[in-house]
């Protein structure tokens, strides 16, 4: 007598998921980058001769990345307001949600050009969302556990940011507006970056996390950039030499920094090289120097060929999945 056929049983039916449940806030960072490429090359029109079309290109694109990313993330917020909080507790999820705030300002930095107004109510509307980030954080490092307290590259982030809003705001004629957050965001650097260099030759920094020192060369590039736009020229070329001095010591060590393989937490290389690109573009038409537009073109290039693929290949991550759980992405 023949066996009747065997059917092994239907495979598991997996559960079903909420779109954007695990959206990952370490998307922003190398969106963050991108918008700072875009203003780069957009600059880089009047000081280099560049095509304008090209930063016209990219501010354009990132602009709807950025849009569909913070759609993404207010989903998510929807399901589960606490996903917030739980995005906080962790340096992936703390470095995208400020890099989503500080996007803000240079949003209405692009937009600025077509029309004050909208790029105006924008700037206020990143800086108050970003006040409150900051406040949320520094009370969780207060409630938080002692280890949590460490100083970290992502500080420059939270509370130094506030140097990118002349950028916008000089522009639109908020200058003593500008000049209070320059300051402020001035004095917050400055101490980030002594608690940094003091706790730096007392613990060894993990391979994996060497990338955010990337963040240490930003608010040197966006001070400078923010006094030239201020009038304060010869404060201007000291940020142009910090900066310069900062990125020279990245590159001298660029196998330790990347030791680890490439991560999601290279996004935090990305906008600190477009800022550099920018001051030296602004050094290279104030001074006249062929040497500084020399830097200025090179930085551009140099920083075009690596924040591109590295932003490419984080929204990669993002589409198949992976980002989420690489950089442990709180769940709705």
């Amino acid at each position: 007598m023949a066996k009747a056929p065997y059917f092994p049983p239907p495979p598991p039916i997996p559960p079903k998921t909420r779109m954007f449940q695990r959206m990952p806030p370490a998307v922003f960072t190398p969106i963050m980058g991108v918008f700072g490429l875009g203003l780069a090359w957009r600059r880089g029109a009047d000081a280099l001769s560049a095509p304008a079309a090209i930063g016209d290109m990219i501010l354009g694109a990132v602009t709807l990345l950025y849009l569909f990313s913070l759609a993404a993330y207010a989903m998510k917020l929807i399901q589960r307001p606490g996903t917030f909080v739980d995005d906080l507790r962790v340096l992936p999820g703390r470095a995208g949600l400020a890099a989503m705030v500080l996007s803000g300002y240079l949003l209405s930095a692009t937009i600025e050009p077509f029309s004050t107004v909208l790029a105006g109510a924008l700037l206020l509307l990143a800086f108050a969302i970003h006040v409150f980030l900051a406040a949320r954080v520094i009370h969780l490092l207060i409630t938080g556990p002692a280890e949590a307290r460490i100083v970290t590259p992502v500080w420059h982030l939270l509370f130094a940011g506030f140097v990118l809003i002349p950028l916008a705001a000089v522009p639109i004629g908020l200058t003593s507006f500008a000049t209070a957050a320059f300051w402020g965001g001035f004095f917050a650097a400055a101490l980030i970056w002594g608690a940094s260099a003091a706790q730096f030759f007392r613990t060894r920094i993990p391979a994996p996390l060497r990338p955010l020192l990337g963040i240490h060369l930003a608010p040197a590039s966006v001070l400078g950039t923010g006094a030239y736009f201020l009038g304060e020229t010869q404060l201007a070329l000291v940020f142009c030499v910090t900066a310069i001095v900062i990125l020279s010591i990245l590159v001298g060590r660029v196998r330790w920094l990347l030791k680890a393989g490439f991560s999601p937490l290279w996004g935090a290389l990305t906008f600190p090289l477009a800022a550099f690109s920018t001051l030296m573009q602004m050094a290279a038409v104030v001074t006249g120097s062929d040497v500084l537009r020399i830097v200025a073109g090179l930085s551009l290039v140099a920083a075009t060929l690596i924040i591109l693929p590295i932003a490419y290949k984080i929204v990669q991550m993002w589409t198949k999945g992976v980002l989420a759980v690489k950089t442990n992405a709180a769940i709705a």
